[in-house]
């Protein structure tokens, strides 16, 4: 008995189902402790294997925790909630700046690229057994990562940058292990790593990308793998210095079993140079989305990395979808090759709204982050009343709470579809809501 709950079923399925509804509807709060295994095994009836397979099923899918001789208990961020559900409900007149969407106007259109693709398509159609990869597209990516110093490596392709996240650290570390990530960071993979069983260390972040003495710290700490945004961090726009790329390595150096995954999914919309991190360990994958600079329908990231990794991430590829569609592919390909997107005009247009409301705030004296991306971060002492105070304003933007674990409050501001106009009205709002507050590290 868990307060006026009682875990029921006899099968491991029907006891992992009967946990996991009563956590999300509320009847297991976060933290709370579940009984021992034997305990709960001799109360329903069932062989202690049972029970330990159910517990097995709900760490896989991040609603609990085990932590040795202390027991299993109810995440405190279950993924049976997920952060997506930490938003503002936008009503009718007040101005979504919280979305974290690339702007429509910048993106370009898609139907001549999979109109070529398709006549393509029907001359040689893809059947199964064929390439996973288009040859074209292969060669592209691999040319452009070669230019920006990732180190040779073979190539796959997903579904999106979370989908080849979730795919490399699926094939290499188990339920229980604990993987370093970016506090403030990406929102979705805060929720992915609880859900993949995993436990999630959080590592501090400024504006030239994780701090080298958390990620030391969490590394000491036993974590097995460590993700790291290079530029256009979501939330707080930060970017990877060259000066921070080498302090990284050189702690990565002394742990070269660490998996190392790098996301470069501001590619194509960021003017800051890349310096990745990649190469140390013998473990790693670098990936690059084209969701931001040509639109997340695409859903399709080029994915590199060692060649074990990269055999394993196509091996169990193979067993599920497969391959992403080589008509997307190829649609790809001719983006590219046709300079569908002006990276330096794009990039010059984020930057510019960046900017504009970054100073506008510093000379309210809020303090702001946006070194680079679609994104600013600002940190405010009192995060539920800042974002009901500029909802009341005309303004929704995104809590904190979606991309934060242990680091301060904050909001983030999407300034893809701001114009010059907005810049003022919104920067007096804010300054409003959230009042001055000197500068501060965002960790």
């Amino acid at each position: 008995m868990l307060g006026e709950y009682r875990i029921e079923g006899r099968r491991a399925a029907e006891i992992a189902a009967s946990v996991e509804r009563a956590v999300g509807s509320g009847d297991l709060e976060p933290g709370q402790l579940l009984p021992p295994m034997r305990e709960l095994a001799e109360r329903l009836g069932v062989n202690p294997n049972t029970v330990a397979a159910a517990y097995r099923t709900l760490r896989e899918r991040g609603v609990i925790e085990t932590a040795g001789r202390r027991g299993s208990r109810v995440r405190s961020k279950p993924a049976t909630t997920g952060r997506e559900n930490i938003r503002v409900e936008v009503p009718d007149g007040v101005r979504d700046v919280a979305d974290g969407n690339p702007d429509r106007a910048l993106l370009p259109a898609l139907a001549e690229p999979f109109a070529v693709a398709a006549e393509r398509s029907d001359r040689a159609p893809v059947m199964y057994g064929e390439a996973a990869v288009e040859p074209e597209l292969e060669r592209l990516a691999r040319a452009d990562l070669a230019a920006d110093g990732v180190p040779d490596g073979p190539v796959v392709v997903t579904s999106g940058s979370l989908d080849a996240i979730e795919r490399v650290l699926a094939v290499h570390l188990k339920p229980g292990d604990a993987v370093a990530v970016e506090d403030p960071g990406w929102g979705s993979l805060l929720d992915l790593a609880p859900a993949l069983g995993l436990r999630t260390v959080g590592v501090g972040v400024d504006d030239e990308g994780p701090l080298p003495d958390d990620v030391r710290r969490a590394l000491e700490a036993g974590a097995r793998a460590l993700i790291v945004t290079d530029r256009a961090q979501n939330p707080t726009g930060a970017a990877v210095s060259a000066t921070r790329a080498r302090a990284l390595r050189s702690v990565l150096k002394e742990y070269p079993e660490i998996l190392l995954i790098e996301d470069d999914h501001g590619h194509r919309i960021v003017d800051l140079p890349l310096h990745p991190v990649a190469g140390v360990t013998h473990s790693w994958a670098f990936v690059r989305s084209v969701a931001k600079a040509y639109g997340p329908d695409l859903r399709l990231a080029v994915l590199t990395g060692d060649p074990v990794t990269i055999d394993r991430v196509h091996g169990r590829q193979r067993l599920g979808p497969g391959w992403v569609s080589r008509l997307a592919q190829r649609a790809v390909v001719h983006l590219w090759t046709s300079g569908a997107v002006n990276v330096v005009a794009v990039a010059a247009a984020y930057g510019r709204r960046r900017d504009a409301l970054i100073d506008a705030l510093k000379e309210r004296g809020i303090a702001a982050h946006g070194r680079s991306g679609m994104n600013v971060w600002i940190p405010v002492p009192d995060e539920t009343g800042a974002v009901a105070r500029l909802l009341h304003s005309g303004w929704a933007v995104a809590p904190g709470a979606r991309f934060r674990m242990s680091a301060p409050p904050g909001i983030r501001i999407t300034v893809s579809t701001l114009t010059p106009d907005d810049i003022e009205p919104l920067a007096d709002a804010v300054a409003s809501a959230v009042g001055p507050a000197p500068a501060r590290r965002y960790v």
